[in-house]
């Protein structure tokens, strides 16, 4: 993998660094804390690592396990055709990881199971109203889980009726012997916002799997984190934007970008990884059609949807990212899916 860096990051084990707003801690989390602090005032950050994807695999002949991952806000409205295209016809993958935000009313699963019957099956889903994640796996290889758990974590939102559900569900799975974690989130809204994005993302990081935590217990090789993120592009208005979309110049755009500025300061995602932005920022579009918002807002386009990962020691697990890409030809929704692929050989 080739990597580059956006600023500074500690290599604390975990999505933030120092700002743990709002927690009660005992006193030898305190302790710990104060230690974490000391480590990163002094340290060296480097932000969050851009991975170029080399758009080759050839599906587990030379990896152990290999990841399909896609993260979709769909926007109170399902298609079929659209969930098919977003899975694609290559059904070689190991793993999909399935993210949904703004997922309507209708139940999504039979659906996915329904596009993936002659190959995989349904291992587990964790969903919070509009908020979904599903996890698939092939046929008859059950047998190689041997830890399955799910968990989420609301951060308010509307909900209900408007189905905007905010917070995070995730996933925890050893398969074939390697621990993972899968999160899916959908944030707050509006470039104004971007605090409390980073907040959130502590809540989300520091809450999931709390609960009867086994000490002994190994942590997760790989994490990978998707959703609708809701970081947008600043300091530059819509229409410098969408010329330099136009010319297919949007890489330029990535020192605008509100998450990777965060990370490169040190508030958040310490030591993870995402493939390069060479697609068009995600959102928002016109429904229907691949134009960008013409309403009275007339939105700055930003990649509001992302996939990150983070191995937690390179030297157990290799990944390598062979796909970071938006699926732009789907169009029942005002955000277009994500998707990565990424596949991991235990050293």
């Amino acid at each position: 993998m080739v990597f580059t860096t956006f600023g500074d990051m500690g290599n604390f084990n975990g999505v933030f660094a120092g700002k743990r707003r709002g927690f009660k801690m005992k006193s030898s989390d305190q302790k710990m804390e104060s230690i974490h602090h000391q480590v990163i005032s002094s340290s060296h950050h480097e932000g969050i690592k851009t991975v170029e994807a080399d758009n080759h695999c050839n599906f587990s002949r030379n990896s152990d396990l290999c990841i399909f991952t896609v993260t979709w806000n769909m926007n109170g409205k399902v298609c079929y055709e659209d969930l098919v295209g977003m899975i694609g016809s290559n059904r070689k993958f190991d793993l999909l990881v399935v993210g949904l935000q703004e997922v309507p009313r209708d139940d999504i699963a039979p659906l996915l199971q329904t596009a993936l019957a002659e190959t995989h099956v349904l291992f587990t889903k964790a969903t919070m109203q509009s908020l979904q994640l599903y996890l698939f796996g092939p046929k008859k290889s059950e047998f190689y889980i041997k830890e399955l758990k799910v968990d989420k974590y609301s951060v308010g939102g509307f909900g209900g009726l408007i189905r905007r559900k905010k917070g995070a569900v995730a996933i925890r799975i050893n398969y074939k012997g390697i621990r993972m974690v899968y999160i899916s989130c959908h944030l707050s809204a509006h470039a104004r916002n971007v605090e409390e994005r980073n907040s959130q993302c502590r809540h989300i990081s520091h809450s999931l799997f709390s609960k009867n935590v086994n000490p002994y217990a190994r942590p997760a090789q790989i994490t990978v984190w998707l959703g609708d993120l809701n970081y947008r592009i600043q300091g530059i208005t819509t229409h410098p934007v969408r010329n330099l979309i136009q010319k297919d110049l949007q890489r330029l755009l990535t020192s605008k970008d509100q998450l990777l500025r965060e990370a490169e300061k040190g508030e958040i995602f310490h030591g993870y990884c995402e493939g390069s932005l060479t697609f068009k920022p995600t959102y928002k579009y016109n429904i229907g059609s691949s134009n960008y918002d013409t309403s009275y807002k007339v939105r700055v386009p930003s990649w509001t949807d992302r996939i990150l990962f983070k191995i937690e020691d390179p030297g157990e697990i290799n990944a390598s990212l062979h796909c970071y890409e938006s699926v732009d030809d789907i169009y029942s929704s005002d955000h277009k899916p994500v998707k990565a692929h990424l596949c991991l050989v235990v050293n």
